[in-house]
């Protein structure tokens, strides 16, 4: 009986330190795989979160579009909305495609377009303005060069441009959404008070 009791002591004395081993064991591996697992969810929400900012970024924004108007031989005239880089082509399609009466050998179908540009698409038989590059009318009237729409080398045409000023006026136009009025230009370095006032028998907007 003695060493009955022995025995019991003796196992009592192995058994509760080892239970407290396992859990103290458990305890701590519970705390660290939690804290990993947190992590894990943390990490995959920031990416989530990275993710849904990055396709919000990739969104079109209002600088990214230029508006342009489409008339003549097309089968929707009007004002739209397209992407800056756009070409004349794609303006066509906006509006409907051209219509049986359009006359595009006249057209410059892959010429990029500019903010506020007009483009006119003209009938068979019809002759675009005078001064205008053969795609869309760039001038209010023939005797002025339009400083939203013309090329750079329409803008070393007017007397005091040079290719300099040329890239000037393309640069602040591209930046601004184009001119609101020729004194607009006064905002580009090297264009003082005496210089728009000589320009502005030549230019428009």
């Amino acid at each position: 009986m003695e060493k009955i009791k022995e025995y019991l002591t003796l196992y009592w004395r192995l058994i509760i330190p080892i239970v407290i081993l396992i859990i103290l064991g458990g305890t701590f591996c519970y705390s660290k795989c939690g804290y990993h697992w947190d992590s894990q969810k943390s990490l995959i929400n920031n990416q989530q979160i990275s993710k849904g900012q990055s396709r919000n970024s990739s969104k079109p924004s209002a600088g990214q579009k230029i508006c342009v108007d489409i008339k003549g031989a097309v089968n929707r005239p009007g004002v739209y909305h397209l992407m800056r880089g756009s070409r004349v082509e794609e303006a066509i399609f906006a509006a409907g495609g051209s219509n049986n009466d359009a006359d595009l050998n006249q057209v410059n179908l892959a010429k990029e377009l500019a903010d506020q540009q007009v483009v006119k698409i003209p009938k068979v038989g019809e002759q675009l303005l005078q001064g205008t590059s053969n795609d869309m009318p760039l001038q209010n009237s023939k005797d002025k060069i339009n400083l939203n729409n013309a090329t750079k080398d329409d803008l070393t045409k007017i007397d005091g441009i040079g290719d300099k000023k040329a890239d000037k006026i393309i640069e602040y136009r591209s930046q601004h959404g184009g001119f609101k009025s020729a004194d607009d230009l006064k905002n580009i370095n090297g264009f003082g008070d005496k210089t728009v006032a000589k320009l502005k028998d030549q230019i428009s907007v």
